[in-house]
């Protein structure tokens, strides 16, 4: 359904994306997962035709981002990071504008949006600028909807608003797959990746692996350990010291300390305790997304 074929894009000196090749399946819920300043909303807004590549090209359904975009806006929703729905317009106000702009009505395309619309319909008088995150969200995935589009991007829907809201939203996003239609998210928040068919790592403007989660988690080469004490801040110097540290930051109330072998955990805590660290726990933990997102960066020099 996507095709991304060596898009390269920069803002003078600065470079966005390099070098950027992937394909998307039909029908395949598709996330970039990255951090801010990663690339993430220069490669979405190419491929919603609003920026042209410096080099490379994308195919959507068929049709190309730069010679074909008036036909290719008839079969994209598109959801940018920034809410950028009119502010003074009511819910209802909003949809019949985008649906108009499509040659399409709300009472029209009412079923496609029924699960998401029917959450927000009790307040469709509101002002769009009086509406809490969750409630915006849903409005403006609503809009990107209206129209029955082939493809829906979605460029960091779940920044800035509450763990219930995303937690409904990728629910939502779960029923619209259902329906065929192609979804690609990019999202900043690891925890996410799980969510979707295949993704994405992206840094720096350069892809860092392409896969099911499960498969780039399963390829994770190093020992991982779950490692904290009183003096955390203390304890992540320290540990970065070790001869067999290949990585280690924190993770909530733990420190994920990344060695190249196998730990003698009993010494180890010991070693610390000397050092004058309090209460040290040291356990053998699981690899996740994030954890292999930062192996790779390592790799790769970042």
């Amino acid at each position: 359904m996507i095709q991304i074929q060596n898009i390269h894009k920069s803002y003078g000196k600065h470079i966005a994306l390099k070098g950027i090749s992937v394909d998307i399946l039909d029908g395949e819920l598709f996330g970039f997962i990255g951090p801010d300043g990663a690339g993430k909303t220069t490669l979405f807004r190419i491929l919603a035709s609003l920026l042209i590549p410096d080099q490379g090209n994308a195919i959507l359904d068929g049709l190309n981002v730069v010679k074909d975009y008036k036909q290719l806006r008839k079969s994209l929703g598109y959801m940018p990071g920034k809410f950028s729905l009119y502010q003074d317009l009511t819910v209802e106000e909003n949809l019949n504008f985008f649906a108009g702009i499509f040659h399409t009505s709300l009472k029209e395309n009412y079923e496609l949006i029924k699960p998401i619309y029917q959450q927000i319909e009790p307040f469709k008088k509101r002002r769009a600028g009086a509406l809490s995150g969750g409630m915006k969200q849903k409005l403006a995935l609503s809009c990107a909807l209206i129209h029955k589009p082939k493809i829906l991007l979605l460029d960091e829907p779940t920044t800035g608003v509450d763990a219930v809201s995303r937690k409904e939203f990728w629910e939502m996003l779960q029923s619209l797959k259902k329906q065929g239609i192609t979804i690609v998210v990019s999202t900043p928040y690891m925890d996410e990746a799980t969510q979707c068919d295949r993704i994405a790592l992206i840094q720096k403007g350069e892809l860092l692996d392409v896969d099911k989660p499960s498969a780039i988690i399963n390829r994770y080469t190093n020992q991982l350990y779950g490692i904290k004490a009183k003096q955390m801040y203390d304890l992540v110097i320290e540990l970065r010291k070790r001869p067999q540290a290949h990585s280690a930051y924190l993770f909530g109330e733990y420190v994920h300390f990344a060695s190249t072998r196998v730990l003698d955990v009993e010494k180890m805590k010991s070693d610390l305790e000397k050092l004058g660290f309090d209460e040290v726990e040291i356990t053998k933990i699981q690899a996740n997304i994030e954890d292999s997102f930062m192996e790779l960066m390592t790799k790769t020099d970042y």
